[in-house]
């Protein structure tokens, strides 16, 4: 049974292209207090959340920034992450408000991440379940996170561990297999509109979009 409902996660998206939106106001407001100050039920709930903002039609990323683990309320995390994603994202400049109409919000809910406990790389690779999980990859101070998303550009599993060492930082591509590297898992529910201010629907991950 989907911890988010079909409704509540249109409000979420709704809820990030609005925080988005007001960050543009002259006026400065605690944007996470305006929009989440009665936030009751699972918005009121600790949970961790990305938002991911693409271009329309295109859809190429323009920003994706999240917090992985439950420590805000989702309306909060969820605010705070379009926020990032659309002005912090170091990878991109910040959007433009004249940008509002030229892209797509999506939000993902995100299970509290767990540690995958293995022996070897192969067995490593066998507890994987690609569209499923995302994951975290530590290596010392070294860490980088893939959504489940992902796996619709990286669907090979030793390319897709590959990828998360250079999202991580790291130029050795097999960092994934060393011993001192820790490797977590979380699911997601996610929602994205179909159009700029558009019908939200419920993400079905490894199918086309």
């Amino acid at each position: 049974m989907p911890v988010v409902s079909d409704e509540v996660g249109a409000e979420l998206v709704r809820l990030a292209r609005r925080a988005v939106e007001l960050s543009f106001e002259e006026k400065l407001v605690e944007l996470e207090d305006e929009l989440c100050g009665n936030a009751s039920g699972v918005l009121a709930k600790k949970m961790g959340t990305f938002v991911t903002i693409h271009t329309y039609p295109e859809k190429e990323l323009r920003g994706c920034i999240g917090i992985p683990h439950p420590l805000k309320g989702l309306c909060k995390a969820v605010v705070s992450s379009a926020i990032s994603a659309a002005f912090e994202d170091p990878r991109f400049p910040p959007l433009r408000r004249d940008e509002l109409e030229k892209v797509v919000f999506e939000v993902s809910v995100l299970t509290p991440p767990e540690r995958i406990e293995y022996s070897s790389p192969d067995e490593l690779l066998e507890k994987i379940v690609p569209f499923v999980d995302g994951l975290i990859l530590e290596v010392g101070d070294a860490r980088g996170l893939f959504l489940p998303q992902v796996w619709e550009q990286l669907p090979d599993k030793e390319t897709f561990l590959s990828h998360l060492c250079l999202k991580a930082g790291l130029w050795d591509t097999s960092c994934w297999k060393r011993k001192d590297a820790k490797i977590y898992r979380f699911r997601v529910e996610a929602f994205e509109e179909e159009e700029p201010s558009g019908t939200i629907r419920r993400v079905q991950l490894g199918k086309s979009r």
